[in-house]
């Protein structure tokens, strides 16, 4: 994607850019498929749909990143917007994998997005060696073009077998899994450090299963780029959002931000600094049938490394010294 001089405005329309237009394409391309096939076109989608079936284990084979997606320009307007930044604190091996725990999910997880799933912030020079990959809902790599659009990016499935894959073929992996996921997004409000993490100890195990070593992550500012409409949970817009998570899975979230006038809302985010700090690596054993005690040591361990990174930074984030995790 060519560069281009940056017009006035054009950053908080690049960043609409990303969550509606780009992904807004590839909706629109499925549609357009079709039609081809009942007009003189009809081999190009044909190709494509026959390519697709061929294909269709890809993404739970290390998936298909490309490196000239990952460097488009836009994705350094969206950094520059917030901005977004990564933080080092210690280094990552290339010699191990790494399953990397990503708190709070926000609304739109911009921070794991821009650092995980670009080179916007430079990941591959501040971590040299280490591959990213960002996990997501396995259903969306089996929607023609918006697969093809996710894995260049470096997503792979949130499935066992995609994760399995990528933990056991070479080294120097490194998979995000947003441990809060949907139910996290939907209480993303400003002011808030609520994680869910209490009782979700599968990846886990399934870092003890490959040996490979469990980082804590936390994006300091996540929650704060849109305010939501939060339901009381006998309401009936709640119960309507939990439905709506059972047949799509994820949560319908009514949320708002800053409009294109000063001082108007709108759906814009407001564009205030997001920083993904990337904690110490935990070593733990390779155990191909984990205990439960032995998860519930690790995660025990896990949480304690994330609340001592947390307390860390958060005054230099913006949070209060009181400020604590609350565990969910």
């Amino acid at each position: 994607m060519p560069c281009f001089k940056q017009p006035k405005h054009f950053q908080s329309l690049v960043l609409l850019h990303w969550p509606l237009s780009y992904l807004g394409m590839f909706w629109i391309l499925q549609p357009l498929a079709i039609y081809l096939l009942f007009t003189s076109w009809w081999p190009l989608p044909a190709l494509y749909f026959v390519w697709f079936l061929l294909d269709w284990k890809t993404p739970e084979q290390g998936g298909r990143r490309s490196a000239w997606v990952r460097n488009w320009c836009v994705w350094t307007h969206i950094r520059d917007y917030f901005p977004i930044s990564i933080l080092k604190t210690k280094e990552l091996s290339p010699e191990h994998n790494y399953l990397m725990g990503v708190h709070p999910h926000g609304l739109l997880a911009f921070g794991a997005f821009c650092n995980f799933c670009t080179e916007a912030t430079g990941f591959s020079k501040i971590f040299p060696g280490i591959t990213p990959h960002l996990a997501t809902l396995s259903w969306f790599f089996k929607i023609p073009f918006i697969r093809d659009y996710l894995m260049a990016k470096g997503v792979c499935s949130v499935s066992q077998p995609a994760i399995d894959y990528l933990l056991s073929h070479g080294t120097g992996n490194l998979v995000g899994i947003v441990v809060g996921g949907v139910g996290e997004a939907l209480q993303s409000v400003p002011n808030t450090t609520m994680l869910i993490l209490q009782k979700r100890k599968g990846f886990v195990r399934m870092a003890l299963q490959h040996g490979a070593h469990l980082v804590p992550t936390y994006t300091f500012g996540e929650t704060e780029v849109y305010d939501q409409v939060l339901f009381h949970k006998d309401s009936r817009m709640y119960k309507f959002q939990s439905y709506f998570r059972q047949i799509l899975g994820f949560y319908f979230c009514i949320f708002y931000g800053r409009g294109f006038r000063q001082g108007s809302t709108g759906l814009l985010p407001y564009p205030l600094p997001i920083v993904t700090v990337v904690g110490e690596p935990l070593p733990l054993p390779k155990i191909e049938k984990p205990s439960q005690e032995m998860v519930d040591k690790y995660h025990a361990l896990y949480k304690k490394a994330l609340t001592k990174l947390f307390d860390q930074h958060k005054t230099q984030y913006g949070c209060p010294e009181t400020q604590k995790l609350l565990f969910l």
